[in-house]
């Protein structure tokens, strides 16, 4: 009688784990990378919802932009991409314009900061604004 033993090697089941342990660093890396994307678009879409609350702000100031960053929807809107994007930002106004500027969750190519102002302009600026009259994104 043959004594047959069924089964796998301890060899086998070592590579199948080792491929199992592969395919999931992969998976888990582009899950990171995907995840902070998300988080740098949630940053963006926060910072240029605000535009539309700071007109709404001018229109009933009279004209002016003086009280756009004390704003309590715009400092919502504000607070979360700062939030969101876990770094630093800054809400600038002055009576003739504004601009709010949050960091990035991940930095895109050399520019970690989001930007947006009075005049439309929303862009990928390097550093954050300087002070609390910067008005302008460029």
């Amino acid at each position: 009688m043959k004594n047959l033993k069924r089964g796998f090697t301890l060899i086998e089941l070592l590579v199948v784990i080792a491929i199992i342990g592969i395919l999931s660093s992969v998976v888990l890396a582009s899950l990171n990378t995907a995840r902070g994307k998300g988080a740098n678009a949630a940053v963006k879409s926060n910072l240029n919802n605000i535009r539309a609350q700071a007109e709404l702000v001018y229109d009933t100031a009279g004209g002016t932009y003086a009280t756009v960053c004390a704003d309590a929807n715009v400092a919502k809107g504000y607070n979360s991409a700062v939030t969101v994007g876990g770094g630093a930002g800054i809400c600038a106004n002055t009576t003739l314009g504004w601009a709010a500027s949050a960091s990035l969750k991940v930095v895109e190519g050399s520019n970690g900061f989001w930007c947006v102002d009075y005049t439309g302009t929303s862009k990928a600026i390097v550093a954050n604004l300087t002070s609390n009259t910067d008005i302008s994104c460029d």
